[in-house]
């Protein structure tokens, strides 16, 4: 009886291990459960995302060029100014004072100009009258009748009335060039003056004001000075956005967009592409700094007509909703394909090739509970498609999860079974 038990246990014992091994390694047999969608066919968009911030497309800093205190200031942030209005006053007393001394010191070169020409004058007649006595000493000397000494003294004196006209001559001259220099200096404090008054280079907003009445501001004619506002034309609005270096390359000029604002979460704006970057805004004067991501910047300008409705009625032309600063999203629409057979990204994965060492793309096809290995062309892509552009038809359904199983454990001939989608079920 014993024995018999025995028997029993033994054989239970070796009926379940039977049962393991077969669940382990007899497990080529089993089913995958899997979930498959139809390609169909669609219009395919690819986009380049990236983020930036709105500004003007013309935006003018309004910089002093002389040094001073600002005695009058005109406009206040948010107004809107006309081309040749003024704007900033600077206190003009040392450059009217300057002007003052270069205009006096103009009038005495003239003086010294008009001395200089009488003292020609009187130097040319005594040229004239040294030049008559040294013919007259000549003659008398050959004759015999003038000694050497009064001959030497009368060459002298001729020579020394030469000297003294060209002398006089080059003192013209010289004041001539004083005069002009003296202009030059007038003209330059009168630039100076003029410079003290700061009026508007072109119509616009005032959209930033950083220096106030009472204040000093520094200039410099030879480099910029400070920036005492800023006038922007907010007609013409644009996202000035960072593109990854990967996806530069697909994006080109006119290029249409679609452009998100955090401000107006409800709206989508269209733009189009006006400026590409063709150097890398981590390069600097000594090269590029290798520890930074490479981006390059793109401008996106917004259309008016996408956001016209957004105005208010008998706004000016400078009016618009954004404001410089805003941050906003950009879908830059590279390329598109109508009519294209796609599918879900995540159905396409790689396998090794038979017998060679080389990958190719390709997608795994449902067909009567048997997956079967197709390879693919591929296409472009947007967020949830890619384009088929060769390899399956739009009567196949495709393999696309789960993860696992599509990028790693499937293989062609695999049984699977379809999971069902309770959440279609139950729509």
């Amino acid at each position: 009886m014993k024995l018999n038990k025995t028997f029993w246990i033994i054989l239970s014992v070796l009926i379940v291990a039977l049962l393991i091994a077969t669940r382990w390694f007899g497990g080529g047999t089993e089913t995958i459960d899997v979930q498959i969608e139809q390609a169909e066919v669609r219009s395919i968009i690819e986009r380049v995302s990236a983020s930036g911030k709105i500004q003007p497309e013309v935006e003018v800093n309004i910089t002093a060029e002389v040094s001073g205190q600002i005695v009058n200031l005109s406009v206040k942030e948010g107004d809107q100014v006309q081309e040749g209005d003024l704007l900033v006053q600077i206190n003009p007393d040392l450059y009217e004072a300057a002007l003052n001394r270069a205009e006096a010191a103009a009038n005495s070169a003239r003086s010294n100009l008009a001395s200089a020409r009488a003292q020609r004058a009187q130097a040319d007649a005594q040229f004239f009258a040294a030049d008559k006595s040294w013919g007259r000493t000549q003659k008398l000397f050959t004759e015999k009748v003038l000694s050497q000494a009064d001959f030497d003294a009368a060459q002298a004196n001729f020579r020394s009335s030469e000297a003294t006209l060209t002398a006089a001559t080059e003192s013209i001259r010289s004041a001539e060039f004083a005069i002009t220099s003296a202009e030059a200096s007038v003209q330059e404090a009168r630039n100076n003056l003029s410079r003290t008054t700061l009026i508007a280079p072109q119509s616009g907003t005032v959209t930033a004001l950083v220096k106030e009445i009472g204040e000093s501001v520094q200039g410099n004619g030879f480099t910029a000075g400070e920036i005492v506002m800023k006038v922007s034309d907010l007609s013409v609005m644009e996202v000035d956005v960072e593109v990854n270096e990967s996806d530069i390359v697909r994006v080109s000029m006119d290029d249409a967009a679609e452009i998100e604002v955090d401000a107006y979460l409800e709206e989508t704006f269209t733009g189009e592409v006006t400026e590409i970057g063709n150097t890398a805004l981590n390069a600097g004067l000594n090269g590029f700094a290798m520890d930074q991501v490479t981006n390059f910047s793109v401008k996106v300008r917004l259309r008016a007509d996408s956001y016209a409705g957004m105005l208010e009625e008998g706004a000016s032309n400078n009016h618009s909703p954004f404001r410089p600063g805003m941050s906003a999203k950009v879908d830059i629409l590279t390329r598109k394909a109508n009519s294209a057979i796609s599918i879900p990204i995540q159905a396409v994965t790689a396998r090794e090739k038979v017998e060679e060492e080389e990958t190719e793309l390709g997608v795994f096809v449902f067909v009567d509970g048997i997956v079967e290995w197709k390879p693919v062309e591929t296409g472009i892509q947007d967020n949830r498609y890619i384009e088929i552009k060769s390899g399956l038809t739009v009567e196949d359904a495709v393999i696309i999860g789960p993860y696992q199983a599509v990028s790693r454990t499937l293989s062609d001939g695999d049984e699977v079974e379809v999971e069902v989608d309770t959440e279609k079920e139950e729509e």
